[in-house]
């Protein structure tokens, strides 16, 4: 098990090794993208220790690189994935298929087919639908196996409403139709479990609606009976701390509140982290090509943008930015934006910087989740290389894409 002693409940831009990052950049080239997987395996198990009774999986949606994968399969962690393509992923890296839980949301025939396929060699794999038509879809493919019930708990809660997804109607079977689709899958398969997941991007202060979503997920299932089942599976949402003044996620209390909030239960309590895991192990190095001075602010120009990290752009959210060649410098009030050809295209406004001046290496934080896994080659922009560190090593994740990885597939 890795060790914690050393491994604080967050990492600031601060803490990062700058020297050492400066050279991955010259190394690497920039915008580049750094993991670090010691910090993914320590942050991994630190959540697993306030949960030990329970199955603490990882929400592969988080960040599906291989690296990543393998590292939390190394600290024990099994896998949840969303489509087809994470299935396949997490087979690759090492998991076994019928450790897997495959959480389907409007699932393409493509994904059902490979899925029916898949639990045909792995009848250990469990699909967890979030319509009840989607078992008519199963049932015509001949499958006949695990089967989770999706719950939409009418309760959101999140960063953002575009993640709030308990209360959204995409997700999940309606709160009050679930006993009556608990009869329906057990008719004709294998009822193992019931899952829900309330929104992304939780903290401390955000707790008790979270909870309170949980708390109807307990209630439902033992309406349902959880006696037969194998386990409650509270989902994910667990988050980090963008801002400099935001406080670490208390995981102590965290496993309190849930326990209490899931209530007495005769099956096995799920939860599946993903942020947690992964955002405050990756950041990314972008260099500064220009400085101009605009009015009302001053513009530092960059070489990453939405195309490599769209968060900021989707959701308005907030990344932390340093400038890792001289941190030491008086901060100046800066607006950064990358090449690309929209107002869309800015990582901050008027965010105190340490003076940047041309071909400073400007680190952006907490990129490990969802950045690489939401970066497009919009402008016909070739995606990033990812560095991954482990060990006191680092070694190439994802090669740079070439101009040619953009075309391969025309015709």
């Amino acid at each position: 098990m890795t060790d914690l002693a050393d491994s604080p409940a967050v990492r600031r831009l601060a803490d990062w090794d700058h020297e050492r990052l400066e050279s991955l950049a010259d190394e690497h080239d920039t915008p580049l993208y750094v993991m670090d997987l010691d910090r993914v395996k320590e942050n991994y198990t630190r959540f697993a220790a306030e949960f030990p009774d329970a199955d603490v999986m990882y929400a592969a949606k988080a960040h599906t690189g291989k690296a990543v994968l393998e590292a939390v399969l190394e600290a024990g962690a099994d896998i949840e994935c969303a489509a087809w393509g994470e299935l396949q992923r997490s087979i690759d890296a090492g998991a076994d298929p019928n450790t897997l839980q495959y959480t389907a949301v409007n699932p393409p025939d493509h994904d059902l087919d490979y899925a029916v396929d898949l639990a045909a060699e792995a009848p250990g794999l469990t699909i967890t639908i979030g319509a009840s038509d989607t078992l008519e879809r199963l049932a015509e493919r001949g499958y006949d196996g695990r089967i989770a019930i999706r719950i939409n708990p009418g309760i959101g809660t999140g960063h953002h409403e575009k993640v709030a997804t308990g209360a959204d109607a995409k997700f999940g079977i309606p709160y009050e139709q679930v006993p009556e689709v608990a009869d329906q899958v057990r008719e004709g398969f294998d009822l193992v479990g019931l899952h829900a997941h309330a929104g992304s991007g939780v903290l401390t202060e955000g707790l008790e609606d979270h909870c309170r979503a949980i708390e109807r997920v307990g209630e439902m299932a033992r309406r349902v009976g959880d006696a037969d089942l194998e386990f409650v599976d509270v989902g994910g949402g667990y988050g980090v701390p963008y801002r400099e003044d935001e406080e670490p996620l208390d995981l102590e209390r965290t496993s309190e509140m849930v326990r209490d909030a899931v209530g007495d239960l005769d099956a096995t309590l799920k939860l599946e982290p993903g942020r947690y895991v992964v955002a405050d192990a990756g950041l990314i190095l972008s260099e500064v090509n220009t400085i101009k001075e605009a009015p009302d602010t001053t513009v530092v120009g960059i070489d990453a943008s939405l195309a490599t990290l769209i968060r900021p752009a989707m959701f308005g959210s907030y990344h932390p930015m340093l400038n890792v060649s001289a941190p030491d410098r008086d901060p100046h009030p800066v607006t950064v934006g990358g090449p690309v050809c929209t107002s869309a295209d800015v990582f901050a406004h008027d965010r105190p910087v340490a003076r940047p001046e041309r071909g400073d290496i400007v680190a952006i934080g907490n990129a490990g989740s969802y950045g690489y896994e939401l970066a497009s080659q919009f402008h016909s922009q070739p995606r990033p290389a990812e560095v991954a560190l482990e060990d006191g090593e680092a070694r190439v994740a994802r090669r740079r894409e070439t101009l040619e990885d953009v075309t391969r597939v025309e015709q």
